[in-house]
């Protein structure tokens, strides 16, 4: 069986360390304080003593914090899960640990599997956890199909694409911004035209129009927008 590229070749734009917690959270739209914790981990009390919140991701460059693009494919996936039901996290790192031992993989969240038979189990286990209803596993089913449809794999399965959400995470926002670790340094780009993101909203903060950007980009305004959107501060949820 042919091995994934992530574990042939260390040099794989796709697995190097190149965005930081910030960057990262503000690229997926995730409250920074959460997203270090899914990355570092925390210590938080309780009333017998403190405990420790182990991370859930597996950082590209722990000693620099630095994250690579498979851990925000991970991390994107990780947020459809987490959304839904607004649970206790063992409940969901009980079911992480059971897809992790059905598939064990260094990124089990983005592997190729997890799309085809490791959200049912994740699914099947998650509702056994926490006594969903049968609707309640269909609104999982919809909002992880959702997001993982805004990652694209290569022949082999690989991540090579994330088209993040600019919004409200709806499942039908348009794919207009593109995350690929071979374009602009794996910097959120306006998709079809590799133009940065960060351009493209420096130029609008600098008083130019959405309609004139458009022209200067061959491009229906509503990406222009999404493009500025992008690069919006995301609001801690």
């Amino acid at each position: 069986m042919r091995k994934s590229k992530t574990k042939q070749d260390n040099t794989d734009p796709r697995i190097l360390p190149a965005y930081s917690i910030p960057e990262a959270a503000h690229y997926l739209r995730i409250p920074f304080a959460t997203l270090r914790s899914w990355a570092m981990g925390r210590t938080y009390k309780t009333a017998s003593g403190k405990k420790f919140f182990h991370p859930v991701i597996k950082m590209a460059d722990k000693k620099s914090r630095l994250l690579s693009f498979i851990n925000l494919v991970e991390i994107h996936v990780l947020d459809a899960i987490r959304r839904e039901h607004n649970v206790a996290f063992p409940k969901v790192r009980g079911a992480l640990s059971y897809v992790e031992r059905k598939f064990p993989v260094a990124h089990p969240l983005a592997d190729h599997k997890f799309k085809t038979d490791g959200a049912d189990l994740f699914i099947e286990k998650f509702g056994k956890l926490i006594n969903i209803s049968e609707d309640g596993q269909m609104a999982i089913r919809e909002i992880l199909n959702a997001h993982l449809k805004r990652v694209k794999r290569d022949a082999q399965g690989v991540p090579i694409k994330l088209y993040p959400y600019t919004r409200k995470k709806e499942m039908s926002e348009p794919e207009v911004v593109v995350i690929d670790p071979l374009v602009s340094f794996g910097r959120p780009v306006l998709s079809g035209t590799g133009i940065a993101t960060s351009i493209i909203a420096e130029r609008y903060k600098a008083g130019e129009s959405i309609n004139g950007l458009a022209d200067d980009y061959g491009c229906e305004p509503i990406k222009v927008e999404e493009a500025i959107r992008c690069e919006l501060s995301v609001e801690a949820a």
